[in-house]
């Protein structure tokens, strides 16, 4: 049996996880917990905010199902304490299609997926088995050696020890966590064709079907590492496949 089908099973059959669900509405919040109930996950509503710090207290949940848009409080605002405290895997829902920059702001806070209202509840279930399966293997991986050495490319340097980012001129470029991920990435593989979900894996970023976080944290490094970042020259597209860095890299 492979190491993603032990995985699928190990979070499918558990009745263990329990999933924290914070939505102000009643009506959904009852439809999504007595669904994850006869799902073999252990539900746990949150009507009001404010019991999220209660219900960490009593142990921290497996998931985070949390609506961005609560009538009593920020959802992006509950995210980053989240975050604060823990690395549980939290999936947001937001309301409307159009929400767009929400999302993706609840991506860069850390959220690992989101879903959009009106959802079906099977597609749920598959995005929490997926988020859960991903949270699995990244526990599981054997942790890396203290991060050491330097790139060079195109007049850029990256110090890993220090995961400081200078430009030709020596001035330093701030990275987040995200775009200093996805660099490490593409700098380990350069001018080979690197598929969305190989930068997923390495990034460990979640994007929604299912493309688009990775296209975006790409837009977001471009606007560092391009003069033009409308005609990229660093980090070129590769149709059919995914991304490039077109550039060669010197380890130093």
């Amino acid at each position: 049996m492979g190491v993603d089908s032990r995985f699928m099973m190990s979070v499918e059959t558990t009745q263990a996880v329990r999933v924290l669900v914070v939505d102000d509405d009643p009506a959904m919040l009852h439809m999504i917990v007595n669904y994850l109930d006869e799902h073999g996950f252990r539900g746990i509503p949150a009507a009001d905010p404010h019991d999220i710090n209660d219900h960490f207290a009593q142990g921290e949940p497996g998931l985070v199902i949390l609506d961005l848009h609560l009538g009593q409080g920020d959802g992006l605002d509950l995210l980053r304490d989240i975050r604060s405290r823990s690395d549980v895997p939290v999936i947001i829902t937001t309301g409307h299609r159009r929400d767009e920059i929400d999302r993706v702001v609840g991506l860069e806070l850390g959220a690992d997926d989101y879903v959009t209202k009106p959802f079906g509840l099977r597609e749920l279930l598959a995005r929490i088995r997926a988020v859960l399966r991903r949270h699995e293997v990244g526990r599981t991986v054997p942790a890396r050696d203290p991060e050491r050495g330097r790139y060079r490319f195109g007049g850029w340097q990256l110090d890993r020890r220090t995961r400081r980012l200078s430009d030709s001129a020596g001035a330093p470029v701030t990275l987040t966590k995200g775009e200093y991920a996805l660099l490490i990435a593409f700098l380990g593989a350069p001018q080979r064709p690197l598929s969305r979900e190989h930068l997923l894996q390495a990034t460990r970023v979640h994007e929604d079907v299912f493309d688009r976080t990775i296209d975006v944290q790409v837009l977001r490094l471009r606007r560092k590492l391009e003069t033009d970042p409308s005609a990229p020259r660093v980090i070129q597209t590769e149709r059919g496949v995914g991304y490039v860095f077109a550039l060669p890299v010197e380890v130093i």
